[in-house]
């Protein structure tokens, strides 16, 4: 993919897709599929891969957002409203998942001389290919008010729909991004803004939780005002990948690679217990 302008991306790409699993599937399971292809490309020499997936229905808070003063008036909040809360086992704060919001992760081997801002920029620039003949601009820069902000928010017209997220883990790296594809993206922010309200109620916080202001998110479906699926989204991505000179393959995780998710994910249901009951 030399046209992305980061050349230490292999050529041959290897494609996982977990975005038709259904809402049983655990969003736990996919930090510990994330944990164990970093570890593999890092380590072992395993293929750069892309791996897309769907949440049903859930809210993933990150360490700081499990320890607001009235969590559990917040989680009660979220489960009254059908979402089941999961912890992360990385950095950022509270982010909505459904069936209209894509998940993708770019895993690769990290290389020496390349800043974090590289992944990044990998990232954005695949997004950007993605959506090239709609003609719009789509930004990377802090949206304040949306939730979950960082510096590579991706907007159009000020309006965020997608956050970029990086996980490194022995020697892999695994850059993740959200996708809103489709539905209402002030209501998500209605939603984790009224999870703040409650989990927070007046209290005083160790850290300061992003003000949500509902205006300042969006679907893509609401901000190209055109219809499509997840599925139509995964094609456009692969699509990308491939115009830009890469191979995609696909293989099934090795028994090696299945014995490691599974203890992976021990390790992250135990986690996700601990930080949801302390």
């Amino acid at each position: 993919m030399n046209n992305l302008t980061i050349p230490f991306i292999s050529d041959t790409w290897r494609l996982i897709d977990h975005t038709t699993f259904g809402p049983d599937f655990d969003a736990l399971k996919s930090f510990a599929y994330d944990d164990t292809l970093c570890t593999f490309v890092g380590q072992r020499d395993g293929l750069s891969t892309v791996r897309a997936w769907v949440h049903h229905n859930t809210i993933v808070l990150g360490i700081q957002d499990s320890r607001l003063p009235e969590i559990e008036e917040g989680r009660a909040y979220l489960a009254a409203n059908g979402y089941q809360v999961v912890v992360r086992n990385s950095g950022g704060l509270a982010v909505v998942l459904d069936d209209g919001v894509l998940n993708l992760s770019l895993i690769f081997k990290e290389e020496k001389g390349r800043s974090i801002d590289d992944g990044y920029e990998l990232m954005y620039s695949v997004i950007k290919k993605m959506f090239a003949s709609y003609q719009v601009n789509i930004d990377a820069y802090e949206i304040v008010g949306s939730y979950c902000p960082g510096s590579y928010d991706l907007s159009i017209s000020g309006k965020k729909f997608a956050g970029i997220s990086q996980r490194r883990i022995r020697g892999g790296i695994a850059v993740q991004i959200y996708l809103c594809v489709k539905g209402s993206g002030s209501k998500r922010a209605e939603l984790i803004k009224h999870f703040y309200e409650k989990a927070v109620n007046g209290k005083e916080t160790k850290f300061t939780y992003p003000t949500v202001q509902s205006s300042t998110m969006a679907s893509l479906q609401e901000l190209l005002q055109a219809e499509f699926s997840i599925a139509d989204v995964m094609r456009t991505l692969l699509l990308t990948i491939q115009n830009e000179g890469a191979q995609l393959t696909i293989q099934p995780f090795s028994e090696a690679e299945q014995s490691l998710f599974l203890e992976n994910y021990e390790r992250v249901v135990s986690r996700n217990e601990k930080a949801l009951t302390t």
